[in-house]
């Protein structure tokens, strides 16, 4: 009883702060929950739930030490009435599902199941959007969230095939020797299913690629495929040296460039048979020693919902310069991917064009553009065509962009998933925000070179690893980065899963953060964190009692070509400096500067905590009082005044590399020790020197931040100092539709984590528009009482022109230690697949009695009719009966128009219907809105019938408008709102309503079915049968009063030749008898 009193009361005063959402960056979230589908999860173990064409079983256990301690947490929740929810979500869909709070005996676990067509009602074989998973103790409160991942096995292209043959471990484990390098290529929609080819080395051949589709997390969970057969079945099998040599998986298609040739698989949609099988890509004059220099270039997007702008382009580079009888050394193509074309235009005659190799060719989307980069010996360039008919045009959309000679070694260019942020990279990394017109430089590594870099849509976190095994992580947008560590492995290669959370692979291992943190942003893979400090003294200078300037000392005689290792650079940006003895600042900007002579760098940086200066007993000058006095044009000599004779102060070898502090003057580092009381220094600040001036015992101060006796400062990464909340969605970076007219409001808040530090009042949110000229976006920031950012993001939709536009919010001064400090949300131009119009019945049935077949009204007419005949449209098309449609019960009660067909039952009414009101109402994410105008409306009947009539009402402004679209559709015009139906027919009336054009991106479409029963005889039909009914009748009438004046009787008639009949059959019988005999 005192455990669940204990926990009751926890809970609720919990409740205040969790209820507030979902807060990132607040710390590392525990796993409290582990869900399996059977068994008991190990401790180790991330939630990945899978759905397959059954319902959804999920056990869920509340992680403890033991199985019966867990036991026991349930019970208390259970008997609290506390049960988990499951949230389901992906950028467009959130649902929530609760667990069953009632428990079986002996269970320690929560159970729910849930239905497959209560997440999807889609089976098809698309790219899907793998779902993100979030279970809560109680939906809308913040309680031990523990995040996973949901896959549709169903849907996912990939893995409805076999890739090959299917190998053993001993197969796989053979071919370990001869591996060189890894690749990687990810699924764009569903990252956790990925593939890992292995690239061989000249003893070996073959094509060996693994195929994971829970994100590399367990080695033996791998599927390891031969393609070499399949290959071989294109090339021929007297080729030799057979080696994968990059991969890209797009939406629908596998690439995999060979050292024999580029292959590109059928559609992955659509499977022809159980085995993949490729078809080859040629590129005339191309051999062997080309391929396996060439690299394959993708940007990065999920086509789930596919639009009809969206399109995947894949570009092939090859390491050398074209010849006369090759049209280019770079190809690229769209899907789906058949014809390769050369990446640059054909050039006129008389056009001068500079010799230079391309090193990446990329399709901005977003922009409709070509982006290259190009190099020579001498400069390298970055050019941007606009594409027209999806070619690249000669005229280029924006000036050449020039980087500077230091950038002498790119290697290529990569756009971040989903977003416009673009990087070029090599022995420096530059980032451009506007589509290649301009680029910003991020990191300068000098002499090393980045040679891949690897992305987490989900995190936002990118990961470069330089040549000497070095791995730097910035994030998409972020304009800092940082040294997170170094990898010693000779092969491996870097992994992002859908969860953000980063791997190690290699041939025969795989290695992944033990710490299961909440949002990727994974370290512990590359050792401890590393010191970002520079071998370097640094002379600190005071401005304000909470903010200093430190300058990094140069020596005159430092050697040109490492001058840039003692100079502060853009990794320090953000970053926090320590003092071995005591003392933190927080560096807010980094300077580059040619004077005051032997300082070239210094950073501008906010006290954390004071510095610790140096003690008289250990340093014996500061006994002394100093005197300054300028020696030559750039030093200075420190002369003491001893103020006690029995004291001995002196300069000391030890004090070289320290900084005299004065307040209110500059400061000085010592660089040489003349004598005991004479030394040399430079100033940090020459104009705030006064010559010949004395500053007595106690007035100066005397600060080591030295490197001569070893370092004793270091630079590391600011711990997260920004919270950041998204309200407008469960799921961080969403996809919202815009439609035409529309408008979508997206609001976020950054709340400072700033221990110490202040915080500016300058707005801390930046937004970054992908393509602005297809939404006007406007935005509005403010500071709350609590010193938070608020900020609301409105993208309206102004144009006809259809597309999508990446956001990038990016929380600008975030440290790269934040989980979160970039989302980037997408804004489409277009209509949702989840937007539809739906007619509102005029009377509501319950589903039950849909089922059933029977509603009936206070007069006791069934209004629910069940169709006696098939379809003949659609999904019942050329079918004799109903049962050949195989409709399912979805289908027989959706309002989706492929599925109109599929309807059993109608609503039922008797003849005749006069005034049916038609109510139609749009259906979206956003909720439902009645249909008006703008929107009009056309009518028609499926069958062609007619017998019904329209009504409605015709404003003065929308009868213009009304006449014109007429004229253009060569159809009646109807304004939807309080439009009625009159039928004066009988049986089955189909109608279909459409909305016109021009104003919707949506082609929003409703039928629905009448049927009209109990219906007289249409005229004459009546009258003909009274008038014929009263003949007869008057006739037999007439016939009786005959007979009773003539006297005849009609029975006695009849009864006579009856028995003149018998007598007749009679004789008949004997004649024949006679005959007989």
């Amino acid at each position: 009883m005192g455990l669940l009193l204990l926990y009751m009361i926890i809970l609720l005063l919990d409740i205040f702060y969790f209820s507030s959402g979902i807060i990132y960056n607040k710390g590392d979230m525990e796993k409290h929950f582990a869900c399996h589908s059977q068994g008991f999860p190990q401790k180790t173990e991330i939630i990945k739930l899978y759905l397959s064409s059954d319902d959804l079983k999920v056990e869920c256990f509340f992680r403890s030490e033991s199985e019966l301690t867990s036991k026991e947490y349930l019970g208390v929740f259970t008997s609290g009435g506390l049960a988990p929810s499951l949230g389901i979500m992906n950028s467009t869909y959130t649902g929530i599902f609760h667990f069953n709070l009632t428990l079986f005996s002996d269970q320690v676990y929560w159970l729910i199941n849930i239905p497959r067509e209560n997440i999807t009602k889609n089976t098809d074989i698309a790219a899907v959007e793998e779902w993100l998973v979030r279970i809560t103790l109680q939906h809308g409160l913040n309680i031990y969230t523990t995040e996973g991942t949901l896959l549709d096995n169903v849907r996912e292209p990939i893995l409805q095939w076999d890739l090959g043959t299917v190998m053993t471990e001993i197969d796989i484990t053979s071919v370990y020797p001869y591996v060189v390098d890894l690749k990687v290529a990810k699924c764009p929609c569903a990252n956790d299913v990925a593939l890992l080819g292995f690239i061989l080395n000249a003893t070996y051949n073959g094509i060996y690629i693994g195929l994971s589709f829970s994100g590399f997390w367990n080695y033996n969970d791998t599927m390891w495929y031969n393609l070499t057969d399949t290959i071989y079945s294109q090339v021929g099998e007297e080729h030799t040296d057979l080696s994968v040599v990059d991969m890209v998986l797009t939406n629908h298609f596998l690439v995999i460039l060979t050292s024999l040739g580029l292959f590109v698989s059928g559609d992955l949609r659509y499977p022809s048979s159980s085995v993949l099988t490729f078809s080859r890509a040629d590129f005339c004059g191309f051999e062997r020693v080309d391929y396996i220099k060439g690299k394959l270039w993708y940007n990065e997007r999920c086509f789930a919902n596919r639009e009809h702008f969206e399109v995947d382009y894949v570009t092939i580079t090859f390491e050398r310069n074209r010849t006369l009888s090759e049209s280019s050394s770079c190809f690229y193509t769209k899907e789906p991917f058949t014809q390769w074309l050369p990446c640059l235009p054909h050039i006129l005659k008389g056009m001068k064009s500079i010799p230079s190799i391309v090193v990446t060719f990329l399709v901005d989307q977003e922009h409709s553009a070509g982006i290259y980069l190009f190099s020579n010996q001498k400069i390298t360039t970055a050019s941007v065509s606009v594409l027209k008919d999806n070619k690249p045009g000669l005229k280029p959309k924006f000036p050449l962009f020039i980087f500077p000679s230091s950038f002498s070694s790119p290697v290529g260019m990569v756009f971040h998933p989903r977003s416009h942020f673009l990087y070029a990279y090599g022995n420096q990394i530059w980032l451009s925000i506007d589509g290649g017109n301009t680029f910003e430089l991020l990191a300068d590594f000098h002499d090393d070179i980045i040679k891949n870099t690897y992305h987490s849509f989900y995190t936002s976190d990118i990961t470069f690893v330089s040549q000497s095994g070095n791995v730097y992580l910035t994030k998409a947008g972020l304009r800092r980065y940082s040294k997170i560590g170094s990898v010693s492995d000779n092969i491996f290669t870097l992994y992002y899963d859908h969860m953000g959370f980063i791997h190690k692979l290699t041939p025969d291992h795989f290695e992944a953060d033990g710490s299961l943190r909440a949002f990727g942003n994974s370290k512990s893979i590359f050792g401890q964190a590393p010191d970002m400090g520079f071998e370097a003294a640094l002379a600190p200078q005071y401005i304000t009692l909470k903010e200093m300037i430190f300058y990094a000392y140069v020596p005159a005689n430092e050697p040109p070509e490492s001058i840039y290792a003692k100079k502060f650079s853009n990794i320090h940006l953000g970053k926090m400096i320590h003092s071995r003895k005591t003392g933190t600042a927080y560096i807010r900007k980094v300077l580059q500067h040619n004077t005051p002579e032997g300082f070239l760098s210094s950073v501008i940086a906010e006290v954390i905590d004071p510095f610790g200066i140096e003690e008289a007993n250990t340093s014996s000058c500061l006994f002394s009082s100093l005197s300054v006095s300028e020696l030559g044009n750039v030093s200075y000599k420190l002369t003491l005044q001893p103020q006690n004779p029995g004291i001995n102060s002196s300069f000391q070898d030890l004090d070289i590399e320290k900084t005299v502090v004065i307040p209110g003057y500059s400061s000085f580092l010592i660089t040489n020790i003349l004598d005991a009381k004479n030394a040399l220094a430079i100033a940090t600040m020459p104009e705030r020197i006064l010559s010949n001036i004395t500053f007595q015992k106690d007035s100066w101060f005397l600060y080591n931040l030295g490197h001569r006796n070893g370092r004793i400062w270091t630079i590391y990464a600011k711990p997260c100092n920004y919270w950041f909340q998204h309200d407008d969605s469960l799921s961080l970076n969403v996809l919202k539709y815009i439609d035409l007219g529309k408008s979508h409001t997206l609001k976020v808040k950054v709340i400072p984590n700033t221990k110490g530090v202040r915080t500016l009042e300058i707005p801390l949110l930046k937004v970054i528009v992908g393509n602005a000229n297809l939404l006007e976006v406007k935005v509005e920031g403010s500071f709350d009482d609590t010193d938070s950012y608020l900020m609301k993001i409105s993208g309206a939709s102004k144009a006809l022109r259809q597309g999508s536009t990446s956001l990038g919010l990016v929380v600008w001064g975030a440290s790269t230690q934040c989980s979160v400090t970039t989302i980037v949300p997408t804004l489409k131009n277009s209509c949702s697949y989840l937007k539809s119009m739906h007619h509102i019945p005029s009377k509501v049935i319950p589903l039950e009695d849909w089922i059933s077949g029977i509603h009936k009204d206070s007069q006791g007419f069934n209004m629910i009719k069940t169709l006696p005949r098939s379809g003949k449209f659609k999904q019942c098309a050329n079918m004799s009966t109903r049962e050949e449609c195989n409709c399912t019960n979805d289908q027989k009660f959706s309002h989706a128009v492929a599925f109109s067909d599929c309807r059993e039952k109608v609503p039922r009414f008797k003849f005749p219907v006069t005034q049916y009101p038609v109510s139609l109402e749009i259906y979206s994410e956003d909720g439902h809105i009645p249909v008006e105008t703008p929107y009009l409306v056309t009518v028609t009947e499926v069958n062609r019938r007619e017998n019904w009539k329209l009504k409605h009402s015709v404003p003065e402004n929308v009868k213009k408008l009304k006449n014109y679209l007429e004229s253009r559709l060569n159809a009646p015009v109807y304004n939807p709102l309080g439009l009625n139906l009159s039928i004066k027919g009988s049986e089955l009336f189909h109608f279909r309503v459409s909305v016109v054009p021009g104003v919707t991106f949506c082609n929003l479409v409703e039928e629905f079915q009448i049927y009209v029963d109990e219906v007289p005889l249409p005229f004459p039909g009546h009258a003909l049968i009274a008038v014929a009914a009263a003949v007869v009748l008057g006739g037999l009438i007439f016939m009786t009063f005959i007979f009773q004046i003539r006297n005849i009787h009609p029975a006695d008639i009849c009864q006579k030749f009856m028995r003149r009949h018998k007598v007749n059959i009679s004789n008949a019988t004997v004649s024949w008898l006679i005959d007989e005999n």
